[in-house]
Parts: C-alpha cells; sequence; structure tokens
C-alpha cells in the first residue's frame, strides 16, 4: 500500500507545481505500479497524522518474526492541507492506490511558487536496528530544484551514504544530474518532450470537437505526447559505467480514446531490451504487459499485471430506494388546490376559504412523515461542456477496493486487495508459487493504516 508519507510528498509537488512525470527516472511508472507492486508480509499497523497544514508525522509497528517499527516525521514550508486529505476516511481511494495516472499537463511554471523557494524536510527512524533515513528538498527558481537524501546504517559501507540530484525542469525537457558518494557514482539523465500537448502541437480543444461531433476516422485520433531520453553514469571508484535510452508514448487526459501507456527500453551495454505497455480497459479495469530480451544470451521473460476496481454495493442503494418508493406509495397523496380559470385571467390569487366548523369539508393534511421523491443528480459543468451524461469516476468516492493480480514467466503471482473499512485503510496480499502446488503460498500479510 502507498504510504502516508509519500502520499504528502507527492502533494508538496503538487502545491509548488513540480511535474514529476517530466523526469527520466519516471518513464516506466506505470507499468511498474501494474506489474510490480509490492505485497504485504506479516502484520503492520501505520498511524499517521498531518498534525497541522506544514507538519505530519507517521508511526509504524510490524512483526515479521520479530516486532519492529519506524518513526517518520514531515515538514513543510508550503501548507499542505488543501492539496491532500489527511483523514483515512475521506482520502479518495483512486488517488491513493490507482495504479494507472495519465500524464500531467506541460503547464508553464508558476512563477510565485518557484520564487518562494519552498523547502521540505523529511526524516525516518527505523527500530530496533537504528537506521536512520532522510530527504531534503528545496526549491530555488521556477526550474530548478536541488535534492538530497541520505542513508545512515552500520551494516552500509563507510556508515552510510549520501545522494545530491539537481533537476531541471523547462517543461519541452527535463535534465537532472546527480552524485553519490557510493562508489563515486556521478551520472545525467534527460527526458525530452514532443507532440501533444507541447508548443506548437494541435491544441487539445481541437481534438476534443473532433471527438464529439465529427468524421469515423478523425473521432479514432489518438491524441498523446511522446518522450525520448536516456541516462549516463559512471562510477569514479570502481572505474565502471552504464547507460540507457528509452523512449515512451501515453495518451493525455483530453483523448477521448481509451488511454494507454507503451514504452522501449534499450541498455546497450547489457544487450537488454524492454517493451511495456499498459492500458485502462476501463473506467474500473486497467491491464499491463512487460516483455524483456537479451541479444546476447537471447534469454527472455515477460509479465502481465491487472487492476479491477470494485464499486459500493449499488443493490443496497436499489434496495433502499425501493422501499422508501413502497412506502410512498401506500400513503395518500393529496393534490394542491389550483387556481381558478377567473383568477389566472386576473393575475391574482383566489380568494381564501372561508373558515368552516364542518369536519367534512375541510381539507385533510398530508402525513407528515410522507418522504420524498429523490431528486435528480445534476450533470457536472464538464458534462454539460461535452454533451454527455456524467460518467461514474465523477461522483464522490464510490469505489470500496480494488484487486490488483501479476504473473510473470516463473509462474509466480502476486495478488493483493486493498480498500477501506470505516476509517481504516488495509491491504491484505499474498505471494503465490504456481510450480510448488504443495506449498504455494510463500508470503502472506496483512497491513492497516489510520491517518487523521
Amino acid at each position: 500500500m502507498r504510504e502516508f508519507m509519500d502520499y504528502i510528498q507527492t502533494a508538496f509537488y503538487g502545491a509548488t507545481g513540480w511535474n514529476r512525470d517530466n523526469s527520466y527516472s519516471t518513464l516506466n511508472a506505470t507499468s511498474g505500479a501494474l506489474l510490480h507492486f509490492t505485497t504485504p508480509r506479516g502484520l503492520r499497523l501505520t498511524l499517521s497524522s498531518l498534525a497541522t497544514p506544514h507538519f505530519a508525522t507517521a508511526y509504524q509497528l510490524g512483526t515479521i518474526g520479530v516486532v519492529d517499527g519506524s518513526i517518520s516525521y514531515l515538514y513543510s514550508t508550503v501548507p499542505l492541507d488543501y492539496h491532500a486529505v489527511a483523514q483515512s476516511d475521506k482520502i479518495p481511494l483512486p488517488e491513493l492506490l490507482r495504479s494507472y495516472l495519465p500524464l500531467a499537463a506541460l503547464e508553464p511554471h508558476n512563477r510565485i511558487k518557484g520564487a518562494r523557494q519552498d523547502v521540505l524536510a523529511y526524516g525516518r527512524l527505523y527500530l530496533p536496528m537504528s537506521m536512520l533515513e532522510a530527504l531534503m528538498v528545496k526549491r530555488i527558481s521556477p526550474t530548478l530544484q536541488v535534492q538530497v537524501s541520505a542513508v545512515s546504517d552500520q551494516t552500509l559501507r563507510n556508515g552510510g551514504t549520501v545522494l545530491g540530484m539537481v533537476q531541471y525542469d523547462e517543461g519541452r525537457y527535463g535534465v537532472e544530474g546527480l552524485a553519490s558518494s557510493d562508489g563515486g557514482l556521478l551520472g545525467i539523465r534527460g527526458l525530452y518532450n514532443f507532440g501533444g500537448d507541447v508548443a506548437g502541437s494541435a491544441s487539445p480543444n481541437i481534438t476534443q470537437e473532433i471527438g464529439n461531433g465529427g468524421s469515423g476516422p478523425e473521432k479514432e485520433r489518438i491524441y498523446g505526447r511522446f518522450s525520448a531520453g536516456g541516462e549516463l553514469y559512471y562510477g569514479t571508484l570502481n572505474k565502471s559505467g552504464g547507460m540507457s535510452l528509452g523512449t515512451r508514448f501515453a495518451t493525455l487526459p483530453s483523448h477521448k480514446g481509451t488511454p494507454l501507456t507503451a514504452t522501449m527500453t534499450v541498455n546497450p551495454l547489457m544487450g537488454t531490451l524492454s517493451w511495456t505497455y499498459a492500458v485502462m480497459a476501463g473506467r474500473h479495469c486497467s491491464l499491463a504487459t512487460n516483455m524483456d530480451f537479451n541479444v546476447y544470451s537471447y534469454e527472455s521473460s515477460w509479465s502481465v499485471g491487472m487492476e479491477l476496481w470494485r464499486k459500493k454495493g449499488a443493490w443496497i442503494v436499489d434496495a433502499d430506494i425501493n422501499s422508501d418508493r413502497s412506502e410512498i406509495s401506500s400513503e395518500p397523496i393529496y393534490p394542491l388546490p389550483q387556481r381558478s380559470f377567473q383568477a389566472k385571467m386576473e393575475w391574482r390569487m383566489d380568494d381564501p376559504l372561508p373558515l368552516l366548523d364542518t369536519p367534512d369539508l375541510l381539507l385533510p393534511t398530508p402525513a407528515p412523515h410522507a418522504a420524498q421523491e429523490p431528486a435528480t443528480k445534476q450533470r457536472t459543468f464538464r458534462a454539460k461542456l461535452e454533451w454527455r451524461h456524467n460518467h461514474e469516476d465523477e461522483d464522490e468516492d464510490l469505489y470500496s477496493g480494488v484487486l490488483k493480480a501479476r504473473l510473470d514467466h516463473h509462474w509466480r503471482m502476486g495478488l493483493l486487495w486493498e480498500g477501506r473499512i470505516k476509517s481504516l485503510l488495509f491491504s491484505l496480499g499474498s505471494g503465490i508459487d504456481l510450480r510448488r502446488p504443495d506449498s504455494p503460498f510463500r508470503t502472506l500479510g496483512l497491513e492497516v493504516q489510520f491517518s487523521s
């Protein structure tokens, strides 16, 4: 399950206007979330809180043979309560658990946000091994950001490691330079975007108009963004290096057809080719596949994954509505008195009826507890502009959970069920080895989170 602190860090990037998608490190983020999700092991409980708009805490306790845990703190100079829902009973599940996420728009950088030079500081202490990890992010300018992360552990060489990164995002392209104390690693990576919403390309509004009422071929036109990039790194201590190249095509949120993402990466030194394809087959289902091939050893591997969302029980709501309608129909309904024709012609109300003492002539009063017919839900403004009804995803949180599954060429399967019960978020998963029918379950775990 996605940790609360990672969710808060994403809110920080959203509050400062930083686009995490415009990086070579996130080239395979969509397929990776569908194919390489982690399953819990043992029992783990996490209590988190956004105590103030600038400060968050998290406490975790788990058991896998031995009892362990961690304590986390996070501080941000920019308020995060507007960009993150901290209460676990109110967090939209798709925002927290959905693996397939569309690319963010390449909007111009917010000069006001970038000029503030916001800072995020995060620290986490693991017990009982006393391992400490820290992260600091500082926004230097609207297009420049510095990130420093460190890990202190007695099992590491020299007692720990430090990684520094400078990120430059111009919208059309993004460049990152990094340096690590582990092996004296130096590296650079970049990503260049073209097509789609990049400046000088077709406007998404034109595609929307075509999709609403155009010819057949134009209506199926795919509107997306191409990205190409690479990375190069070199270890100054061990005198070794490496590189990789990659490309990606992903549809944009304004695309009217099926959302999809396709990537290809090449490692020339190792001779590895990798292809991934992820598609949102429906509003409640996403699929992904991966294929790897080595040109030197002719070895190949594959994996498939999926996620299937479960909506809240609609039959319960329908049963309640039907029962309410049956109660309404069993009670007498008295129509309101109408104005006379003469009063309508003279644009006035009828004269008040004289007070009568005869009970039989009095108008009956409807029962005070008579229920009213449920009001019809109005369409959203976006739905009206696009001449359609509301999508189910445009309502509030309609999902009770999501089922994730993956399978690789070694016939190892991973199953994960994530959802919410009352105010608790849970994640129940297992790793299964289909080649060992006598004892297929390799791992089994349950993780519970509560945040306020």
